[in-house]
């Protein structure tokens, strides 16, 4: 069988017309060949909710936003949503828009409800709350840091103006100086640290022997501390108490006139005598010195030895 042109342009009108209307009603959110529930949520504020957004269920696609509407009694918004009927969830459950960005839309989940067992029902109005956006967090965010920076830029304007209003043309000339005189010193400092780095590497052994000096001293030191340490200090120290004690005794005795060194400290005559038998001691070895054959005679005949001469006292 032939078609003719008018039937070809018949057939190719109701499909244009059929692919538009199914396109129509999928932008939409409905499906021609799916049975679908409709739900209802009220609103204040949808966020930017809109017709064919789509409805997930922790995170997975179910279903589209239909239409929203406002009332006019209220002026709330009622938004209508289809989902699939392959899975149920209480009436208890909540609608909540959610996402946005500076791009995508917002999107409306479903939040079970797993303590009512109440199942939802075609036609049900469910409870509605919204989830603040990347936008409301960013400009949640972004408002104090704004203040903050406001203030900062006003802090630093007059902190500039107070800058302004001090260094005057001499005040920078001083500064500049200032910078000049620390550029030298740094140089100065860097040319000092090279002198002591060359003076370090040129006296490097002596250092060296320095350093094992006095390593070896530290090592006698401790040596001798040990020693230190093996001495009986206690009986030094009470050998030393009794040495004292017996000096002191002695002292004491000296000071009384006990003993032959206290009488003859204390007994001016026993002085006194003793004084006088030195001198007589001293007279007679002079005696000897000057007639020696009056005391030491020699006689071969024997001769009488000669009167006695008592000898001159010299005085001192």
């Amino acid at each position: 069988m032939k078609l003719t042109k008018e039937l070809k342009t018949g057939l190719l009108a109701v499909f244009a017309i059929s692919t538009f209307i199914l396109g129509y009603n999928y932008l939409k959110g409905s499906s021609l060949f799916q049975s679908e529930r409709v739900f209802y949520v009220v609103y204040d504020n949808v966020e930017g909710l809109d017709t064919s957004s789509p409805v997930t269920l922790n995170g997975l696609d179910v279903g589209k936003v239909q239409e929203i509407n406002i009332s006019p009694t209220d002026g709330k918004l009622i938004v209508s949503f289809k989902i699939k009927r392959d899975f149920v969830f209480s009436n208890q459950s909540v609608a909540r828009i959610y996402g946005g960005g500076i791009i995508g839309g917002k999107s409306l989940a479903i939040v079970p409800n797993y303590e009512s067992k109440i199942p939802a029902k075609d036609g049900d109005t469910l409870q509605g709350e919204i989830e603040e956006g990347i936008m409301e967090l960013v400009n949640d965010r972004l408002t104090p840091l704004q203040t903050k920076i406001e203030s900062a830029v006003e802090g630093v304007d007059s902190l500039m103006f107070s800058v302004n209003e001090v260094m005057d043309p001499k005040s920078r000339k001083s500064l500049r100086e200032s910078i000049d005189n620390l550029n030298k010193i740094t140089s100065s400092f860097a040319v000092s640290s090279k002198s002591l780095e060359n003076l370090l590497k040129e006296n490097e052994q002596k250092l060296n022997n320095t350093f094992e000096n006095l390593d070896v001293a530290s090592q006698n030191f401790a040596k001798l501390s040990d020693s230190l340490a093996q001495i009986n200090l206690g009986q030094m120290v009470s050998e030393l108490e009794t040495t004292l004690a017996n000096f002191k005794e002695l002292s004491e005795n000296l000071n009384s006139g006990e003993g032959t060194l206290g009488k003859l400290m204390k007994d001016e005559s026993l002085y006194t005598n003793l004084e006088y038998a030195t001198k007589q001691l001293e007279e007679l070895l002079q005696d000897i010195k000057l007639n020696p054959k009056r005391y030491i005679h020699v006689s071969v005949f024997g001769k009488k030895a000669g009167e006695f001469q008592e000898p001159e006292s010299r005085e001192q």
